[in-house]
């Protein structure tokens, strides 16, 4: 089964370097890892936006990940400085998903895929019930999708 990541124009990308904590024995990135990386680039992101999963979280709601999906390309290896593209591509009444692609920055060579994948994450209370997003945080995420394909 092969399944397309497409990214917009203008995805929101961070840099990280890629500490020993991150890596196995040989010095590669253990699988899992790529998770928090897209964790972190995820959070940066909303952010920027001025919001924080603290925002949310104060008001009674959670974003835990329901479906997740990554697809390795090459190894990123201890020491590497990656660059982590996040978008939000979708919004519905108790979800969103957003995509990613980790990429090896090189100085003369470009930059490499290394992981491409998405995570979809449903909006619930304190309760762990299923809500609806606010109408305030409904407006800053269809913001962020507007913003991302602006050229």
């Amino acid at each position: 089964m092969k399944i397309a990541i497409t990214m917009p124009p203008l995805p929101f990308r961070i840099k990280t370097r890629v500490i020993y904590a991150d890596t196995d024995a040989g010095g590669v990135v253990y699988h899992a890892a790529y998770l928090r990386f897209f964790e972190s680039a995820r959070t940066e992101m909303i952010r920027h936006w001025n919001y924080s999963y603290r925002d949310m979280v104060e008001k009674g709601l959670i974003l835990p990940v329901t479906e997740s999906y990554l697809r390795y390309k090459a190894p990123a290896l201890y020491d590497d400085l990656l660059i982590t593209e996040t978008a939000l591509v979708e919004v519905k009444k108790v979800s969103c998903r957003f995509n990613y692609r980790i990429l090896r920055a090189a100085e003369n060579a470009g930059e490499r895929l290394l992981v491409q994948g998405f995570t979809t994450h449903a909006c619930v209370g304190a309760q762990g019930r299923l809500r609806p997003f606010p109408a305030e945080f409904v407006r800053l995420l269809e913001q962020i999708i507007r913003s991302q394909n602006e050229k």
